[in-house]
């Protein structure tokens, strides 16, 4: 999954937000790089989002509350800084989500289920990393409609789209008419032939628009994007799994991995959700810092 920017008017509060140490506009990694955490403590990294931030945050107060001392460096970049950073030890722990490193690791394989995706991660991993238990939580694209569509046509999965393809245009950015895990595999994994295909921009301003006005029936949307809760959007169910799995999970450095720190970060992982990843967007995306959002949702969860 190449990340979007789903989030993005959000970059620069949660930017200015940040852990300190990571001062504004400098480099996270700059302030001791070249270090690596003491035995007793992690050292917890995140990709540059805010909801890869969020996640960070929820990591790292969870395990304060266990009793783990905790170092961030926050918002530290992509996956080709994040991974060789793991692998030095400049950071330990990292939330991630399996089909991104999966591809990242092995950009030929077609592993899309979940199971699937996470066993033959495990199997790729770097010796000295190990993928803690993932959760439920994904941030993939799916194929939105409308609640109205859904209740019309009786909509639930992918496949039961089959009776009113024809009759559906789809939008999406251009290279979604084009990619496997796209037009391509709706028809060739699916059997689906559209109306018509409108190209728009990715899960933005216009795609958002033009699902909800009806300009187009079906889009492809990114299942934690908060506009699909906030239009009521419906994330038809990939019951063929033609989107590879992106569900999230805990990245570390495996000599961090003490019982402590799995037995709190698996407690975590079984609290996560694909609704209460919306949830925690929507909440920094209207203003709330990311440290708050993670220190609200531990309190609910009854995990700080």
């Amino acid at each position: 999954m190449n990340r979007r920017l789903i989030l993005a008017a959000a970059v620069a509060v949660t930017a200015v937000t940040a852990l300190a140490g990571c001062a504004a506009g400098g480099d996270p990694l700059s302030n001791g790089s070249g270090s690596t955490s003491g035995s007793d403590s992690i050292i917890i990294g995140s990709l540059n989002y805010p909801e890869s931030e969020t996640l960070a945050a929820i990591y790292s107060q969870a395990l304060q509350g266990a009793g783990v001392k905790v170092q961030e460096k926050f918002n530290i970049g992509a996956r080709e800084i994040t991974m060789p950073a793991l692998k030095d030890g400049s950071i330990d722990l990292i939330p991630e989500y399996s089909g991104s490193v999966l591809t990242y690791l092995d950009p030929k394989s077609t592993a899309s289920a979940p199971d699937d995706v996470m066993t033959e991660l495990q199997k790729k991993l770097p010796s000295g990393l190990k993928a803690l238990k993932q959760s439920a939580a994904q941030d993939s694209d799916v194929l939105a409609i409308t609640q109205e569509t859904a209740d019309k046509y009786k909509l639930k999965k992918i496949s039961d789209l089959k009776d009113v393809a024809g009759s559906f245009t789809v939008g999406g950015n251009p290279e979604f008419q084009t990619r496997q895990a796209g037009m391509v595999g709706l028809k060739s994994v699916y059997g689906l032939t559209f109306g018509g295909y409108k190209n728009l921009d990715e899960a933005g301003p216009l795609t958002i628009t033009a699902l909800a006005n009806g300009q187009v029936q079906a889009a492809d949307m990114f299942s934690t994007d908060p506009s699909m809760d906030e239009k009521h959007f419906v994330a038809l169910e990939d019951d063929k799994h033609l989107f590879a799995a992106q569900n999230v999970f805990p990245l570390i450095a495996a000599g961090k991995a003490s019982d402590t720190v799995q037995k709190t970060l698996d407690a975590v992982s079984a609290q996560l959700t694909t609704q209460e990843l919306i949830s925690l967007n929507e909440k920094v995306t209207n203003g709330q810092s990311f440290q708050k959002v993670a220190t609200d949702w531990l309190n609910a969860k009854g995990l700080k």
